[in-house]
């Protein structure tokens, strides 16, 4: 017989592993909708796709589902202030937020990776909804992205504190 992982066992073990921060928005009728989401990651290049996990009970699952549209907002080094706002319950997640709407979805002014999504499908994951999401449009800004890990937010080290060109820049030089 296979021993049963605790529930508690499992979030300590899934605290140590490092997850972006994002803040998923939809808006229905014009209110603007969002949550804080760090069960977020890419899944297909062909076509565009990502896929955001949200627990059953999420009150913007429930307007993504109607409306069929999500949009991610990648937070940045220093946006911890807003991930914590997003995250509340029973409070107005966008008062005193730069947010204006982009393609029809809210999107946070300050945050620096900005993707437009068509919900593709939803698949059952326990207590929580699997979002896939065709990515239609996507704006980035160079930075070092929020991350939650060990019950913290932090970010990148080395991305935060290079002084050396990127990756894509030496790529770029190389096939000149």
């Amino acid at each position: 017989m296979v021993p049963v992982l605790g529930e508690q066992e499992f979030r300590d073990l899934m605290a140590g592993v490092c997850a972006p921060v994002t803040v998923v928005t939809t808006a229905d009728g014009g209110v603007p909708y969002g949550a804080t989401v760090s069960a977020f990651a890419s899944l297909s290049l062909r076509p565009p796709m990502v896929t955001v996990a949200l627990d059953r009970a999420s009150g913007v699952l429930a307007r993504i589902t109607d409306t069929a549209r999500f949009g991610v907002n990648v937070l940045g080094r220093s946006q911890d202030g807003l991930a914590l706002g997003f995250a509340r319950r029973g409070t107005d997640r966008f008062a005193g937020v730069d947010w204006h709407l982009d393609s029809g979805l809210p999107r946070l002014a300050a945050a620096p990776g900005w993707l437009v999504c068509e919900l593709d499908r939803v698949v059952d994951g326990g207590d929580h909804l699997l979002l896939l999401g065709t990515v239609t449009r996507a704006r980035t800004l160079p930075g070092a992205p929020l991350v939650y890990g060990h019950r913290t937010f932090g970010t990148h080290s080395a991305y935060a504190d290079r002084l050396h060109r990127g990756i894509r820049d030496q790529v770029a030089a190389c096939a000149r």
